[in-house]
């Protein structure tokens, strides 16, 4: 496909993972250290990935870790990285040039790879206050009291409802905050983009946060790694069928197949992809594909089902969930699916963003009885497994 979009008009998503979590005490830099069973940079490039309205990922790493980053997010690969600096302020910078240097963009997010469990909600909220605002950043409330130190004695208590916590990731607008980091003071840090932004006087607009989106520095943060018997495990199951016809494409898996007749539907009909979709939709029970995409509303007419799919991943993920495996079955005498079940395979690993390892397609036949085996049409059935963590549901 041709990109025609102009480039000044992208919103780009920059993510900072180039430190060595000396904090954390680990054996390798903390945004390769596995949380809920994944390294902790994939989860922030699946969940942004999959966000309607950002256009690029971009990826800051140290140098040397070029390797390390490309294994620890395979078999994904739209992303881009960038060599970072001696400071994290140096660091975003280098990929600010890396994107202006590509043609730059109209908005840029700027996220903690330490911050794992970004929500769509989250994004959403910033990227609607950018529509009257040139910089927003997600913050929470201090529930705590919270005191100032002389030593090791109480100076005094500070006002609580005066201080909130800060999260990334943190939106602005692109050529401002490029701007930003160019008149910084040479030789200073900052923790955050938005300190740089208002130190070159700009205002900087707040939305609501998200508890999950806690930072991973110390090492007892990473003791969750042995509480994955608290998450909850959970199966969801999909069936679909369509009636092959004269003149209508084949799409199975998302991929296009050469076959003399294919499925007639309100959407693309690709009767496996609708089937994984109601599985997912399953695992948290989010009702039924056609409660979500009903074909009754003609905006979803030839759509491409691929987006449904997308679209019950990204609710799993918002509740904090981690696809683990799908299993599907083709049922048909015709096509042959062993040919195509390799590339259907790879293509739903990465509308999912998991590994091809964590993806079954398989096939069979009814020996000639039904309508599959009159060659009248094609069923699927699908079956999902996730976790969430074990408040899920919960009152």
């Amino acid at each position: 496909m041709v990109e025609t979009r102009d480039p000044s008009e992208k919103t780009h998503a920059l993510i900072v993972a180039a430190g060595v979590g000396a904090r954390a005490g680990l054996g390798l830099p903390k945004q390769f250290e596995p949380i809920g069973g994944k390294p902790m940079v994939r989860h922030s490039v699946e969940r942004l990935s999959s966000q309607p309205g950002i256009d690029q990922i971009w990826i800051v790493v140290a140098a040397g870790q070029e390797e390390q980053v490309k294994q620890a997010l395979a078999p994904l690969s739209s992303y881009r990285l960038v060599i970072g600096g001696a400071t994290r302020q140096q660091s975003v910078y280098n990929g600010l040039v890396a994107i202006r240097q590509a043609g730059g963009g109209k908005y840029i997010l700027v996220h903690d790879a330490a911050r794992p469990f970004v929500s769509h909600q989250v994004v959403d909220r910033l990227l609607d206050r950018l529509k009257s605002a040139a910089a927003a950043i997600p913050v929470l409330v201090s529930v705590d009291t919270m005191v100032e130190l002389l030593g090791d004695q109480i100076d005094r208590t500070v006002d609580r409802n005066s201080l909130w916590r800060v999260q990334t990731p943190q939106a602005f607008d692109f050529l401002k905050l490029v701007a930003a980091h160019e008149n910084f003071k040479a030789g200073q840090d900052a923790s955050d983009d938005a300190q740089i932004f208002q130190a070159a006087g700009h205002a900087v607009s707040i939305v609501e946060g998200d508890e999950a989106l806690k930072k991973y520095t110390l090492p007892a943060d990473f003791a969750e790694k042995g509480t994955e018997h608290m998450r909850q495990t959970r199966t969801g199951m999909g069936y679909d069928v369509h009636r092959l016809a004269v003149g209508e494409q084949l799409w199975l898996g998302g991929m296009e197949i050469d076959h003399d007749k294919g499925l007639a539907g309100h959407s693309d009909a690709d009767v496996l992809l609708h089937a994984l979709t109601d599985a997912l939709l399953g695992t948290i029970a989010a009702g039924d594909i056609g409660d979500h995409f009903p074909p009754s509303d003609p905006q979803w007419r030839g759509a491409a089902s691929a987006q449904f799919v997308k679209y019950a991943a990204s609710l799993i993920a918002d509740k904090g969930g981690i696809i683990h495996n799908v299993d599907m079955t083709v049922i048909c005498e015709a096509p042959k699916i062993k040919p195509h079940r390799e590339a259907i395979q790879r293509n739903i690993a990465e509308i999912l963003s998991i590994a091809m390892d964590q993806v079954s397609v398989k096939a069979t036949t009814t020996e000639g009885l039904g309508f599959a085996g009159r060659k009248e049409g094609i069923a699927a059935q699908a079956i999902a497994t996730i976790s969430l963590t074990g408040n899920q549901g919960e009152s």
